[in-house]
């Protein structure tokens, strides 16, 4: 079998693995279709990129499963004209999917390393409606609030405060909330004119929400 029949045949068994656990929205499948996870795993677990499982990356993070990736994106239901947060750039590629789907991606994580790092995989693959900042996720972007959606890759105790005031009404938050590692929920939070609603999601496990910047 040649090289590219292998391409082929992994893109298959890529796209049946995020269609058989939910990922359904044909816009979400166009957009993951469209970005290699291949280019945000590097090093000894380069040959598992394309497997349905979250995998370690630098400063102690993750780059998550493509079907939470997935999951995740197709309940932000993101417009072409929304502006997007993402608290927690990790490897860049839920950034690069979301990059797709909407006008502009507002991107911040508390490692430097990450950021600099998915910088050079943005330009590389030119998704230049991103801007990727060195920041203190928690509180999120006031500068450039208020967000029409914001998606939070780490676990909060609770829907942070400082984001929820940065979403606009009618805006869409989708965040693992939980108090330990094994038991976290993905929720939905939607801000309404009378305040917020809350739609519990599915079972998760992510990194914690950590406040400040890292060292690296």
């Amino acid at each position: 079998m040649s090289d590219e029949d292998d391409d082929a045949e992994r893109k298959m068994r890529f796209v049946f693995q995020l269609r058989s656990r939910g990922v359904t929205d044909p816009r979400v499948m166009a957009a993951m279709e469209g970005i290699d996870r291949g280019l945000f795993v590097r090093g000894q677990f380069a040959d598992r990129a394309y497997e349905d499982t979250p995998l370690p990356i630098p400063c102690g993070q993750t780059i998550s499963q493509p079907s939470v990736v997935g999951l995740m994106t197709q309940a932000l239901d993101v417009g072409p004209r929304d502006t997007v947060l993402e608290v927690g750039t990790g490897s860049g590629y839920q950034a690069a999917v979301l990059s797709g789907l909407c006008r502009r991606v507002y991107t911040v994580d508390r490692h430097r390393r990450l950021v600099h790092e998915a910088e050079a995989i943005f330009r590389e693959l030119g998704l230049y409606n991103i801007i990727a900042q060195v920041a203190d996720g928690s509180r999120g972007l006031p500068d450039q609030a208020p967000f029409d959606r914001i998606l939070v890759t780490a676990a909060a105790e609770d829907p942070p405060g400082p984001l929820l005031a940065q979403l606009k009404i009618g805006g869409i938050m989708v965040v693992p909330v939980g108090q330990s590692d094994a038991v976290q929920t993905l929720i939905r939070v939607t801000r309404t004119q009378e305040g917020f609603d809350y739609d519990e999601l599915r079972q998760v496990r992510f990194v914690p929400l950590v406040e400040g910047l890292g060292q690296t």
